[in-house]
């Protein structure tokens, strides 16, 4: 289909990416799956090639593009089903929290070097006991002079073995919940600072997912980001664009699930004669096809709307909800499709079977996104 949302010059940046994500990404893939994460310099050579954080103004050394460069360039790694580079929760979901509550200094000592790739980032707000229950996190921040002294622990941190800046959630003060939440900018060398194990992960095997531990971490009271016990409100105020991020992979995927399928089944054969000719491939295919079709329009419309500033929390949890959902479905239909070989680890709807799993999960699960649509239903009833 033509997407009618893309202008000349976002074509001329998608082919760039998918350049970019078929020659250096894909073929490295599986040694870096192999070794638990990317290499550092895979995210320079990002940043040189100015694919990371697409949306950063020129002061700031970045391109000053829309998000539509930003979703473009998601939807090629995620093609060539390359779950490693975190780049989109660097460029995505890190930066647009030092854009929109960062000091001047903090701008332009940290987004310069998160545009170029030399610095990688990282949010941490997931605790063994708290994961989408923010308002009750146990790290503690406690201001001691000009310093915040933070103790506590992370866990299922993205890029944590890799990061060299962390967006922290913290309680500044342990006993307001919500209100007492505070975002904190925490360099990666800080003494006490330390990185559990690189946990092992039924998918995503590239992409360094960590344990972190804070132990007496001083840090200056300067690296508050944003205002102090605000930290629950801008966690709430980003998670639309981080939902979209993920709607927008997901279509991606389901598109490249396709894609594979068809090509697999044109050329398998059975009886005679290939798996496509079969009226049950044909009409798992049509499905397929119906609901990649839809997801796109919708997920596109989202995107309309978020380029705007339009996009509301509610149709993001949709768009979240629904994508993933679908992705899920459309995934094990592949499988199946493929048979035995649908299960074997070479081919890449197996990987992209087993990774994607986690949608339904990473960024608010699909209980939560249903809680969300199920209250504002009820609120406009």
């Amino acid at each position: 289909m033509t997407r009618r949302l893309l202008t000349e010059d976002h074509r001329i940046f998608q082919q760039a990416a998918r350049k970019f994500a078929e020659e250096r990404i894909a073929p490295f893939h599986d040694q870096w799956e192999k070794d638990g994460q990317v290499p550092k310099s895979v995210w320079r050579e990002a940043g040189e090639a100015g694919f990371l954080c697409c949306t950063v103004p020129e002061e700031y050394g970045g391109p000053g593009a829309d998000f539509l460069y930003s979703a473009i360039f998601c939807e090629e790694i995620a093609r060539v089903g390359a779950t490693g580079p975190a780049f989109h929760l660097h460029s995505e979901i890190v930066a647009p929290y030092l854009m929109h509550y960062g000091t001047e200094e903090q701008k332009k000592k940290w987004l310069p070097k998160l545009v170029s790739g030399e610095v990688i980032a990282a949010v941490a707000m997931t605790e063994p006991g708290a994961g989408s229950d923010l308002q009750n996190i146990r790290t503690t921040a406690i201001r001691d002079g000009d310093d915040l002294v933070v103790n506590g622990q992370k866990v299922f941190i993205s890029n944590g073995q890799i990061a060299d800046l962390v967006v922290l959630a913290c309680k500044t003060d342990p006993e307001a919940k919500g209100k007492g939440v505070s975002l904190l900018l925490m360099e990666g060398d800080r003494a006490g600072f330390e990185r559990g194990r690189n946990l092992e992960k039924i998918g995503y095997k590239a992409q360094d997912t960590s344990e972190l531990f804070f132990n007496d971490v001083r840090v200056p009271y300067s690296n508050i980001l944003g205002e102090e016990g605000k930290g629950f409100y801008q966690l709430m105020e980003q998670l639309a664009q981080e939902r979209l991020v993920i709607a927008i992979r997901s279509v991606a995927v389901i598109e490249a699930a396709l894609e594979w399928t068809v090509a697999y089944t044109s050329e398998r054969k059975a009886f005679g004669r290939s798996i496509a000719d079969f009226q049950n491939t044909q009409f798992k295919l049509a499905e397929i096809k119906s609901q990649a079709v839809m997801l796109r329009y919708f997920v596109d419309r989202c995107l309309e709307d978020h380029l705007k500033g339009e996009l509301d929390a509610v149709t993001a949890a949709m768009a979240k909800l629904q994508t993933t959902e679908i992705l899920m479905q459309v995934l094990d239909e592949c499988v199946q499709l493929h048979g035995g070989y649908g299960y074997m680890w070479e081919y890449p709807i197996a990987r992209a079977w087993t990774d994607n799993r986690m949608t339904r999960i990473a960024g608010g699960s699909s209980e939560i996104m249903k809680q969300i649509i199920g209250k504002d239903l009820l609120k406009n009833s």
